[in-house]
């Protein structure tokens, strides 16, 4: 009797240990996408990387134009070009195809740095929102649901509007 008493408790003891250990799990999620396109700032960013863009193609356009007359140039006068000024001209050719091509390739990394550039103080702004409200709202998790990573999820809170408030959107 006295060792089934015995583990009776340690029965109660470890199982009251075990449920009062455990921390309940708080899921939230939000979708960052809407949340950044809601920012005002991210309008601003947005005009700042077309200009940019529009600086990059008049620059591109430019030497494409440059491209086209000398080709028409070449074509027109080749009959009556000897053959060193001939080759010149098609090397001439040939290099503004290649300066071209490399400026083309420099451009659009340019443009996706610069987009990250001007992107990472929005973004950052967001994930402290996130993180704040988050803590507040005692959230153990917050998925992104605009990546659509969650396959399957029990209804959890959306903290879309929570962070907003945050932003003062």
């Amino acid at each position: 009797m006295n060792k089934l008493k015995l583990v009776a408790v340690l029965v109660v003891m470890i199982v009251s240990t075990t449920v009062f250990s455990q921390k309940s799990v708080k899921i939230g999620h939000i979708n960052s996408n809407e949340l950044l396109s809601a920012m005002p700032e991210r309008t601003k960013v947005q005009g700042e990387l077309e200009k940019y863009a529009n600086e990059l193609k008049g620059t591109l356009e430019t030497m494409r134009k440059e491209y086209e007359l000398k080709i028409q140039e070449f074509q027109s006068k080749q009959d009556v070009m000897t053959e060193v000024i001939k080759n010149s001209k098609i090397k001439e050719i040939t290099d503004l195809e290649k300066r071209i091509t490399e400026f083309q390739q420099t451009a659009e990394a340019d443009l996706q740095k610069k987009e990250q550039e001007l992107l990472q103080p929005i973004i950052d702004k967001a994930k402290d929102a996130i993180n704040t409200v988050a803590k507040e709202g005692s959230f153990t998790y917050i998925l992104d649901s605009s990546v659509g990573v969650v396959l399957y999820s029990v209804e959890s809170d959306d903290i879309l509007p929570l962070v907003k408030k945050k932003l003062g959107l």
